[in-house]
Formats: C-alpha cells, structure tokens, sequence
C-alpha cells in the first residue's frame, strides 16, 4: 500500500504539474488576449475620433456646397436679367438711332431744297427772305438737336454695351471660382 500511495503521490503530482502548465500557458493567452482587446479598443476610439471628425467635416462642406450652389442660382438669374435688359436697351437703341438718322436725313433734305429754292431767282424772294432765313434756321437747330441726341444716344449704348460686357465677364469669373469651389 506504501507504493501505492507513492504512486498516486506521484501521478498527482504529474497531473499538479500539468495543471500548472496549463494554468501558466492559460494565464499567459489571457495576458495577450487582453493586450491584444486593450490595442483593438485604443484603434477603435482611434477610428470613431477620426470618423466624427470626418463627419463634421462633411457637413461643413456639405452646407459650403450649399451655400455656393444659392450663390451660383442667383448669379444665373442676375446675369439672365441683365441679358434681358441689354436685349431692351439694343432694341430700344436700334429704333432710336433709325428715327434720328431718318429724321437728319429729311431734314438735310429740306434744307437743301430750301437753300436752292431761295438761291435760284433772289429778288423773286427778296420779301420772303425774312422767313426762309427763320424757317432755314429753325431747320438747322433742329437738325443740331437731333445730331446731338444721335451722338448722346452712340454714346449711351457704347456706355452700356461696355457695362454689361465688364459686368458679364465678371459673373463669369464668379461663376467659375463657384463652380471649381462646388467640385473641390
């Protein structure tokens, strides 16, 4: 019986052997298990910081977007608007310098008849040369006057027309910072 209890001595103290390894190897996969779970959640507060801020980012630029698409509308509607009041203005200007032209030509007209009228035979027309001296002047000033508001009117639409080009290229340089703003 005395070898016997050394016998189960001995195979107890195998098996206290190999639970201690068995402990020891379980206590050092533990130990990295939770070194490796201690890693995983500082990469994982990691990546939810990095995605926060990228989210916020996005929203910020989502409303820039926004907010430059507003602009780039209301640029395309304020350049529409002027192309419609320079299409007004050259019809209105067309009309104008075609009646003043018409109406210098009639009234180069009439003064040349008038001049040769009363050039032909003078002392027929001795008495009326009072009058045809104020009708002839009277022609004059008004073929002045309208020779004035031609080139006032020249004036204008050359005016305009550099306006509205100064203006246009302009929209245009916004609408292209805009829109390279938009895609980047």
């Amino acid at each position: 019986t005395g070898v016997l209890r050394l016998v189960r001595i001995a195979r107890l103290e195998k098996e206290v052997g190999a639970d201690a390894t068995k402990k020891a190897y379980g206590d050092k996969e533990l130990a990295e298990s939770n070194a490796k779970k201690s890693d995983k959640s500082d990469e994982i507060e990691s990546l939810s910081t990095k995605i926060d801020k990228m989210a916020a980012k996005s929203a910020q630029l989502k409303e820039e977007v926004a907010v430059l698409e507003t602009e780039l509308s209301k640029l395309a509607k304020s350049q529409a608007k002027m192309d419609q009041i320079r299409q007004e203005e050259k019809a209105t200007y067309g009309e104008s310098k075609a009646e003043l032209e018409k109406g210098i030509a009639g009234l180069q007209k009439a003064l040349k008849v008038l001049n040769e009228y009363y050039a032909k035979d003078g002392k027929a027309h001795e008495a009326a040369e009072g009058a045809s001296t104020g009708i002839i002047g009277l022609l004059e000033v008004i073929e002045a006057d309208f020779s004035k508001n031609l080139a006032q009117i020249n004036a204008d639409e050359e005016s305009s027309v550099a306006e509205y080009e100064a203006q246009s290229k302009e929209n245009e340089i916004e609408k292209t910072m805009k829109e390279q703003d938009v895609k980047y």
